[in-house]
């Protein structure tokens, strides 16, 4: 699937956090719009699996890095080559330019 007009480049980004802070910071990311969501996994560590704008990578490691209490947190971007038009667009509309 292709982008079209109603979409935007868009990756799925992993940051790995300790156990029971996941939700404070996932809740940080989607209220500054860094992000349309985000799912978190527990294990020994929480994994966060973050949806956004290609273009907002930057500012949502600087988020990560300022907010996280590891000295190098683990933030990993993979592109998102295919999807769900509907669901690309909501990612788009739930994001910031």
């Amino acid at each position: 699937m292709e982008a079209n007009s109603n979409t935007v480049p868009s990756i799925v980004v992993y940051v790995t956090v300790p156990n029971r802070e996941g939700k404070k910071l996932a809740g940080s990311i989607v209220k500054e719009k860094l992000a349309a969501c985000v799912n978190i996994f527990p294990d020994p560590e929480e994994l966060l699996i973050i949806k956004i704008r290609q273009s907002l990578l930057s500012a949502l490691t600087e988020h990560v890095n300022a907010n996280h209490e590891y000295d190098v947190p683990e933030v990993i971007a993979l592109p998102i080559n295919g999807g769900s038009p509907q669901y690309l667009e909501w990612l788009k509309n739930s994001t910031r330019d």
